[in-house]
């Protein structure tokens, strides 16, 4: 039993006392701690960004090579242990042509096993851009390295799907990252214009919202990606579909803001700032924006996975980013063929990295939306 001390006449408990003399961030940690799925949701969200740091590093081959004779690789397993012992290997594949149906088939051959090795020599690549190396976390031991281990198989151009996942998840998880901080900036800067200054700012500003918002979100994408020259760049396509995704996205978020915006301009402490001299740029951002930016943190958070999944289904659809580019998007346009996905079943991957990383950031924003109201403990 906590500790009781008396207070003015009243028991208050020792855990009461703690809560009343912390900071907000240290009352929303405390909230979010007691949201299990948000925690293992956030858990997964790190190791997604930790991914696209060390994209070029986890992938042990070119995702660009490709080679006819090895397309379409069933995924090979790896087997941890060689009679009784710790060696990781993989069985080589053999290609075999069906006497029934005279298709090449691939089968796993036991007798031929080929050892692993981490920390391996590759392809080379230059870490976050930068540093200079050819060292990946996975290979195998030869002169033939990237050409010998398919643990998710291969594509129908004979390209490592494991590697190109990697490259795919750096892509798809940055255009997200990058749409929403754009989002973020535009519905806090027109939504705190609008419930600032009111009047003929706001009557502008949420006209032009109502406008967004009732054009059908998906054609509307889809007519402005298709608008796209064919002829661009895989960068200048990469930013375009950023700005196009972002400039659709913050009209909800303005919404929020405005709202808190008409409640906090007629407070003391921003009459206060006017008072002192200070500016509306400063006001908006410096002393209105913190006092709920734990509910723009929620928000951003719960926005990424419909960016996520905006970049993914223009991109399958043929609309986003396309190849050379590599993206989970680009990556499921070969899974859109039927008789493709039963015969090559792995080709569907992809899938799962997308529902998983769209189920992480939903557990994570729904703990911090409870979080955001941390004097609910």
């Amino acid at each position: 039993m906590a500790e009781a001390v008396v207070t003015g006449g009243a028991f208050t408990t020792a855990a009461e006392e703690r809560i009343s003399v912390a900071t907000q961030w240290q009352l929303m940690w405390w909230r979010f701690r007691k949201h299990r799925l948000a925690l293992v949701g956030g858990i997964v969200v790190i190791i997604f960004y930790l991914v696209v740091i060390g994209a070029d590093f986890l992938a042990y081959s070119d995702p660009h090579a490709s080679e006819a004779q090895r397309g379409l690789l069933p995924p090979q397993f790896i087997q941890f242990f060689d009679e009784g012992r710790f060696r990781p290997h993989v069985y080589a594949i053999k290609g075999k042509r069906d006497p029934v149906t005279f298709k090449r088939v691939y089968v796993a051959d036991p007798e031929d096993k080929i050892p692993i090795r981490f920390f391996a020599s590759g392809f080379e690549y230059r870490f976050l851009g930068i540093i200079p190396s050819n060292v990946h976390l996975l290979g195998v031991e030869g002169t033939t390295a990237e050409e010998s281990i398919f643990l998710l198989g291969t594509d129908t151009q004979g390209r490592d799907l494991f590697s190109r996942l990697m490259y795919g998840t750096r892509i798809s998880l940055t255009i997200g990252l990058a749409s929403v901080a754009l989002s973020l900036f535009l519905g806090i800067l027109l939504g705190g214009l609008s419930g600032f200054y009111g009047g003929a700012v706001d009557t502008v500003i949420q006209r032009i919202v109502e406008v967004l918002r009732s054009i059908p979100t998906i054609p509307l994408w889809m007519g402005l990606a298709a608008a796209l020259p064919r002829e661009w760049s895989i960068i200048q396509v990469y930013f375009a579909i950023t700005i196009i995704i972002s400039l659709i996205g913050w009209t909800e978020l303005a919404r929020v803001v405005r709202g808190k915006f008409l409640a906090l301009r007629e407070e003391d402490f921003v009459m206060a700032a006017e008072l002192a001299g200070c500016g509306r740029m400063r006001i908006i951002f410096v002393h209105m924006v913190p006092s709920f930016l734990s509910h723009i943190i929620a928000a951003t958070t719960l926005a990424l996975p419909a960016m996520i999944i905006s970049e993914t289904s223009l991109s399958f659809l043929g609309l986003g980013l396309r190849p050379p580019a590599i993206s989970w998007g680009v990556l499921l346009q070969q899974a859109q063929n039927i008789q493709a996905v039963a015969i090559s079943s792995w080709l569907l991957l992809p899938v799962v990295p997308v529902v998983v990383a769209v189920l992480a950031f939903n557990f994570l924003g729904d703990g911090l939306r409870d979080a955001a109201d941390p004097y609910g403990i």
